[in-house]
């Protein structure tokens, strides 16, 4: 393994990291629905009143469930009701990551913030990121798709009365939960596979999202198959790597007229990074039609049309779960009994 150099300006100080803003503000967001659903399932486990609302935003958690409530959606235009937020946000996702080519992995999955910020943090206190052989690095990358490969398979075999009776069985009613105690009641296992992701991701750029993560495997290749990308004009660059060098994804960019690759995020790091105006630019479109997007317009552009989905949604009654409070009690006193463990469908 050779290391990355150091980057020295990963992004000129004097610039405004609109996209770092945006990370930044999910990322809080997503821990205050984490507490609040925390609390709720606390108050919710005991016998007096539930004061605290159910945050559907959780939801955004169980892309599995988004997918098959969608293949359902698609085959009889039936909507989920025992987490339909889910369906909302992953839809959101793939209708950004298509129009700004994985946007949503590098300006608002929590999770791709995360590990941005750890290898981040590596670069500086260490010097250096690392940068895995080829012959190791290609083969790791595969998995992500792989998986992904597995959860299409297994969930487009299944009918949509197969994916109806998993829906309203009691382990996806309480599935939300389930996912909590991932964190709440940590396994050995658990917090050793943590703490590897962890280190991995403090030594080497996005190690999850590069390697693992199929939630990234599928918006990257949406992404490619969107309309937008990263754009250079050789007859202006000066060749002075800088677009290369900050590039997260270790793309090379100087080298490119344009950057077809699906681990392309639409970060704009590497426009941002650029010396020469105009020589690098993110654009919707041939050159006849061609929309160029400033790192401002991209935010504003995926933040209104999110609230739009939320606002949406939230008037149409596909939003809120439609679960009972009484019967989601009811499943919390038995949530570790045998009928609760995940069901065997089609």
């Amino acid at each position: 393994m050779k290391p990355l150099p150091r980057t020295a300006k990963l992004i000129t100080k004097d610039r405004i990291q609109v996209r770092h803003w945006v990370q930044l503000i999910v990322f809080l967001l997503t821990l205050a629905i984490g507490l609040q659903f925390f609390l709720y399932v606390r108050q919710a486990t005991g016998n007096g009143p539930i004061t605290i609302a159910r945050p559907s935003g959780v939801e955004g958690f169980l892309p599995i469930g988004a997918l098959m409530g969608w293949k359902r959606f698609f085959t009889n235009a039936k909507w989920d009701e025992i987490h339909p937020a889910a369906m909302v946000i992953f839809g959101y996702a793939m209708v950004i990551s298509f129009l700004f080519h994985k946007a949503f992995c590098s300006w608002f999955c929590p999770v791709g913030t995360l590990s941005e910020w750890l290898w981040r943090f590596g670069n500086r206190y260490m010097g250096h990121n690392v940068i895995l052989p080829k012959w190791l690095d290609y083969p790791l990358r595969l998995i992500k798709y792989l998986l992904l490969g597995f959860f299409v398979w297994v969930i487009f075999r299944l009918s949509a009365s197969a994916i109806s009776s998993f829906i309203q069985s009691p382990y996806y009613k309480i599935s939300d939960v389930k996912m909590l105690r991932f964190f709440t009641h940590m396994t050995v296992t658990t917090g050793i596979v943590l703490v590897v992701l962890v280190m991995g991701s403090i030594f080497i750029k996005n190690f999850w999202c590069r390697y693992f993560c199929p939630y990234g495997a599928l918006t990257g290749i949406l992404g490619m198959m969107g309309p937008s990308k990263i754009r250079r004009n050789p007859e202006t660059c000066i060749n002075c790597s800088k677009c290369t060098e900050v590039c997260p994804h270790l793309l090379p960019v100087e080298r490119k007229i344009a950057v077809l690759s699906p681990e392309c995020s639409a970060c704009m790091d590497c426009v941002e990074s650029c010396p020469v105006k105009g020589t690098l630019i993110f654009s919707t479109g041939g050159k006849s039609l061609q929309k160029k997007w400033s790192t401002v317009s991209i935010g504003a552009v995926s933040i209104t049309l999110f609230w739009c989905l939320f606002y949406l949604s939230s008037i149409s009654g596909i939003w809120e779960s439609q679960l009972p409070e009484a019967e989601f009690r009811e499943l919390l006193q038995v949530i570790d009994s045998p009928s609760l463990t995940h069901p065997r469908v089609g």
